[in-house]
């Protein structure tokens, strides 16, 4: 530290200089190994010092630990002004650039980025790319018309229900909360009559994005409803909407960038809640897509019941009445 300190204490220095990285900064008046929490806490604060004195912006890399969270004390976070994650899957070429923290901006917005055989290059329309490999007329797909900060995104929500061959049916979920998975599953067994408790369920949001809003909700529903009646939800319909425990469909916010992004992505229809989030009449939809809106999950249900194989649970048949005593 005392060497990059007098490096930019110069009158040449630099407007811009990065840590690569803190956890392996080290001052030799402090009497401790180079990672541990007393001197990332000690060369991080010398440098918030010299940044904010000689007005350089300084660009703090940090490692994560597997869950993700910044390795090493958590007050690094806080004597920051702006903390950024690099997100992204191994097995994906997108990565995503998210802020959690930002003083002087917002901290609502994403940049996604692709990996290429020349570097990261910056992805002006996110939809297309998520969607790029997307298939049509198979069931279990979804397209979720979600918003990343202020930038609507359009994924593909992919959704398998098979037969269980064990005891306890499985319930893995990528990219989306998995508490939430099994929100919607009771609410279509208990408000919907859809019987899904035997089979295993498979969640995965394509392309390797992670999605973490409430409107996601009826496009899981629709995914595993597609999925477990075998009927495919139609390739030009996008869909959204937050799903109550009564079943009912509740409005969410920015609906009209989620249905101009799917419009100028050529989808012809959308499944949205009935109503708005807010007050007054819902303005005109783009041109060229059609609004369908629903009020209770049973309006999707019966979207997808096969005459020859209903999805909900036959009703009891009333047993002989009690003998009067």
């Amino acid at each position: 530290m005392r060497d990059i300190v007098a490096t930019l204490e110069r009158s040449d220095a630099p407007k811009v200089a990065v840590i690569d990285s803190i956890q392996t900064m080290w001052l030799d008046t402090v009497d401790s190994t180079p990672g541990t929490v007393t001197q990332v806490r000690a060369s991080a604060q010398a440098l918030v010092e010299l940044a904010k004195r000689r007005g350089i912006a300084v660009l703090l890399v940090g490692h994560v630990t597997k869950d993700g969270a910044i390795a090493g004390p958590r007050v690094l976070e806080h004597m920051v002004d702006t903390v950024l994650y690099f997100e992204g899957e191994r097995g994906h070429q997108f990565r995503i650039l998210r802020t959690v923290k930002n003083r002087f901006g917002p901290t609502d917005e994403i940049g996604v980025f692709e990996m290429s055989d020349r570097g990261l290059s910056d992805v002006a329309n996110p939809s297309a790319l998520f969607l790029a490999e997307r298939r049509g007329q198979v069931s279990g797909a979804c397209v979720f018309a979600g918003i990343e900060g202020t930038r609507p995104v359009l994924v593909e929500i992919q959704a398998l229900v098979s037969p269980s061959a064990l005891g306890t049916p499985r319930r893995a979920v990528v990219g989306w909360d998995a508490n939430r998975l099994a929100m919607v599953l009771a609410v279509l067994e208990a408000r919907c009559g859809v019987s899904i408790g035997a089979n295993d369920v498979y969640l995965n949001v394509a392309g390797g994005l992670r999605i973490s809003e409430p409107a996601a909700d009826l496009a899981v529903a629709a995914a595993v409803v597609s999925s477990l009646a075998n009927e495919p939800v139609p390739p030009d319909m996008a869909v959204f909407g937050e799903i109550g425990l009564g079943g009912e469909v509740r409005p969410v916010g920015q609906r009209e960038a989620r249905l101009r992004e799917a419009a100028k992505l050529g989808f012809r229809s959308a499944l949205t809640p009935r109503g708005r989030a807010g007050s007054g009449p819902a303005p005109r939809p783009p041109d060229g897509i059609i609004v369908d809106e629903i009020e209770h999950l049973a309006d999707l249900v019966a979207r997808f019941q096969p005459a020859d194989r209903p999805l909900k649970r036959p009703r009891r048949e009333d047993g002989p009445e009690r003998r009067r005593e």
